[in-house]
């Protein structure tokens, strides 16, 4: 790939792809592999899940590059369709959520900011407990905090990427933490230990 088409917009590249360009998606996959990794291993917490899912969100922008009518920016509906993989993937694996308790958890959780995570084995026993935590989670809270939380993202780019509005984003982040507090009080008191009921049932709407 030429410095000339590094340069291109993704836009221009998206539509280049669907006029047959061979290399044009590629170089989208490589501009944007590096934060869309980082949403789908902190999503997922697995590095296997998180390979499996980012190929086949690839796999389907790739087919369905043809779909996108240019209201977002091409790095938004990538994220979407990530995202969407993950979700797909959370709601099979999804345990019932705890009871939620008071807000204050935002501090551990900015903790975990950061680039790509490519090997999960080796984080912290905090980042540990933090993915451990986050599976107590219903899918829209969990990818909610994700994306506030843990990568940073300004609450009305979450929006757009999850497709609701700004307060709901807000809405959620908020009730996810309080539903955490009780698996990571723990960790801002390392006498304790998390007091985490085994896990049963599916993730709720919320």
């Amino acid at each position: 790939m030429t410095d000339a088409v590094q340069e291109i917009p993704d836009k221009e590249l998206l539509f280049r792809h669907n006029q047959g360009d061979e290399h044009a998606f590629s170089e989208l996959v490589k501009r944007h592999h590096a934060r869309l990794w980082a949403v789908a291993i902190r999503v997922l917490g697995d590095q296997e899940e998180a390979a499996d899912a980012l190929q086949d969100a690839f796999l389907s922008a790739f087919r369905g590059a043809h779909r996108f009518r240019g209201e977002a920016m091409v790095s938004t509906w990538l994220h979407r369709i990530v995202v969407n993989a993950c979700h797909d993937r959370l709601r099979r694996r999804m345990v019932r959520p705890a009871v939620p308790t008071e807000d204050n958890t935002l501090d551990i959780l900015s903790n975990e900011r950061g680039g790509p995570a490519p090997d999960p084995t080796g984080r912290s026993d905090t980042s540990l407990d933090v993915h451990a935590a986050l599976e107590y989670l219903p899918v829209e809270q969990r990818l909610a905090l994700v994306l506030v939380d843990m990568l940073g993202y300004r609450v009305e780019d979450a929006a757009r990427i999850l497709e609701i509005a700004p307060g709901t984003v807000k809405s959620r982040c908020a009730r996810g933490r309080a539903r955490l507090l009780p698996y990571l009080a723990h960790l801002r008191n390392p006498g304790d230990s998390p007091d985490v009921p085994s896990p049963k049932g599916g993730g709720r709407r919320s």
